[in-house]
């Protein structure tokens, strides 16, 4: 039988592996000194200055100043119209009437029946004065008399409402019956508007609602933002838009704040009601209050209160400190921050919940950092 080869120096090659191994081991150890803090890259985002002044426009609708629907308080039969949709009419002026044969009817009945009770009372009051009837007695032909000019008066009311009159200067915007026709009582049988004074509204986003109508709103001299409107028939006119209201609560579908204007309405060209126009803010002179930045979700964690917060790169250092924010409106993968950031600081936008404060931190290339978001809006 032969014997097995050794290596050179006739030591056998497990005894080798043995001496090698804590030699290697003590190579891998000297590479990363002991205690070292470890530096962890991260994706951080630029926060960016955002922009609020300049003009922003908004489509906006037109509506009426004053407008509103009549109907008869009492039900009948049309019996005339005086009017059509589009004719301008004045406050007072009778528009339809109804056939008001049976409530003329009904006038003369009561007319009567106050009559007799009226003398029936009369004669009450001599006779309870001579004792010749008890005062029981005459309380009930005061009661009779009472009631029956109540009845008188309901009637002649009932034959002022056949006639139906406008409640104010406008225009006739349509027209829901025809003569001849039954109507009911409180059925709308006509629309009106005031066409002279006009109201603008348009969809505003939270993130510049308070440039439109600022916190000291109620104060005479508070700062807001010039606004006007133009139309596509006359690009050239502008109008300028009286602040009238803003809705305190968003539309549920887009977030956004209804706010109404007033203007006169243009004497060169018509605006009806339902057409569209352009609405013009210029934030310029609206003063920045404070900034709200829009950044990913995953940008923002929070401590152990449950106190939001985000990492902020502290370039010198290249260290991580806390910053504490608030935080506002979740849309999709990205959420409204305000409180500690500023323009130009660099946050940290992904693996926030591996970090420490004071953490060494280095960034990763350029191609794997997130892009400045374009969307950072400021809120005053």
């Amino acid at each position: 039988m032969s014997k097995p080869l050794l290596p050179s120096g006739g030591m056998p090659g497990c005894v080798l592996l043995l001496i090698c191994l804590p030699l290697l081991s003590g190579c891998s150890q000297e590479a990363e000194p002991e205690g070292s803090p470890p530096v962890r890259p991260v994706k951080t985002l630029v926060v960016e200055s955002p922009d609020l002044g300049g003009e922003r426009n908004f489509p906006g609708r037109v509506d009426a100043e004053a407008k509103a629907e009549l109907a008869f308080r009492v039900p009948g039969t049309v019996a005339e119209l005086m009017v059509k949709e589009g004719d301008r009419v004045e406050k007072g002026q009778v528009l339809i009437t109804l056939d008001a044969t049976d409530y003329e009817i009904q006038l003369r009945n009561a007319q009567a029946s106050f009559e007799r009770a009226q003398n029936d009372f009369n004669r009450a009051k001599e006779l309870v004065d001579d004792g010749f009837i008890s005062r029981t007695d005459f309380d009930a032909k005061e009661a009779e008399y009472k009631n029956a000019q109540a009845a008188l008066e309901r009637a002649q009311q009932d034959v002022e409402y056949t006639q139906l009159k406008a409640s104010f200067d406008g225009t006739i915007s349509q027209r829901y019956v025809e003569r001849f026709e039954e109507v009911q009582a409180k059925q709308p049988v006509l629309a009106m508007q005031d066409n002279n004074s006009l109201q603008v509204k348009v969809d505003v986003p939270e993130n510049i609602i308070r440039g439109i109508k600022p916190s000291g709103n109620d104060q005479p001299n508070a700062e807001r933002a010039p606004t006007w409107a133009t139309f596509d028939s006359h690009p050239d006119q502008r109008f300028d838009l009286t602040l009238r209201e803003v809705s305190t609560r968003a539309d549920r579908a887009t977030q956004t704040f209804e706010v109404t204007y007033t203007m006169p309405a243009p004497t060169d060209f018509l605006v009806f009601p339902g057409m569209t126009a352009t609405v013009t803010a210029d934030l310029s002179r609206v003063s920045v209050g404070e900034r709200v930045f829009t950044l990913p979700a995953t940008a923002v964690t929070a401590d152990a209160q449950l106190e939001p917060f985000v990492w902020v790169v502290e370039e010198s250092a290249m260290t991580v400190a806390k910053v504490p924010v608030e935080v506002g409106r979740l849309s999709g993968s990205s959420i409204e921050v305000a409180g500690g950031l500023e323009p130009g600081q660099r946050v940290v936008v992904a693996g926030v919940g591996y970090l420490a404060e004071g953490m060494k931190v280095r960034l990763l290339p350029q191609r794997e950092q997130a892009q400045p978001r374009a969307d950072e809006v400021p809120s005053s």
